[in-house]
């Protein structure tokens, strides 16, 4: 029973940890690179599918991105879903080939982007205290169907406490290797 508990919390903020580190791969740096455009929807006759199904998506140097429709008719329907997008970001495109040119980062840009990561750790920080707030009171539960003892209680709120604050550690460290790379010139 605590041992279920036990685990679901776990798993639970191992999820919450790999959402961040999800989030956190949208955000652009300076650095070009493919999980900028993964999210990006393109109009493929009359649905919406993900870029890389309609166009293989390569990184060409540290500021650009190549990217290549499988039919010709879809340049258009690619440059429009990437002018669409929250990116900023805007296509060039020569015949079937789109290019697309990621500008340096300014001082003020890494800063508030900066701001941004701290901003997301926080929510997962918040997730994962939810997590462990909803793990000790089922645990709170048993104790008062009496399916447990107090002892066990305290001993399962301990080891819960031991995985947040490994959960909120790699929260921090993933934080930090963002912010290291924002700041990478």
């Amino acid at each position: 029973m605590l041992n279920d508990i036990k685990k679901d919390a776990q798993a639970r903020m191992n999820k919450s940890i790999e959402s961040l580190r999800h989030d956190l791969t949208k955000l652009r740096t300076g650095r070009a690179t493919t999980a900028l455009v993964d999210h990006l929807k393109v109009n493929y006759y009359g649905s919406d599918m993900p870029l890389t199904q309609v166009a293989s998506v390569v990184v060409s140097d540290a500021r650009s991105l190549t990217i290549t429709p499988w039919e010709k008719q879809m340049v258009s329907a690619v440059e429009k879903a990437i002018l669409g997008s929250d990116l900023g970001l805007t296509p060039n495109t020569a015949g079937t080939v789109i290019r697309i040119n990621i500008p340096a980062l300014t001082e003020e840009r890494r800063r508030d982007l900066s701001k941004v990561v701290h901003a997301n750790g926080e929510d997962a920080k918040v997730a994962i205290r939810n997590i462990r707030r909803d793990a000790n009171q089922q645990i709170k539960d048993l104790l008062k169907e009496k399916e447990v003892t107090e002892d066990e209680v305290r001993r399962a709120e301990e080891e819960i406490q031991k995985i947040t604050d490994k959960a909120i550690k790699d929260v921090d460290e993933v934080v930090k290797a963002k912010e290291q790379e924002l700041m990478a010139v």
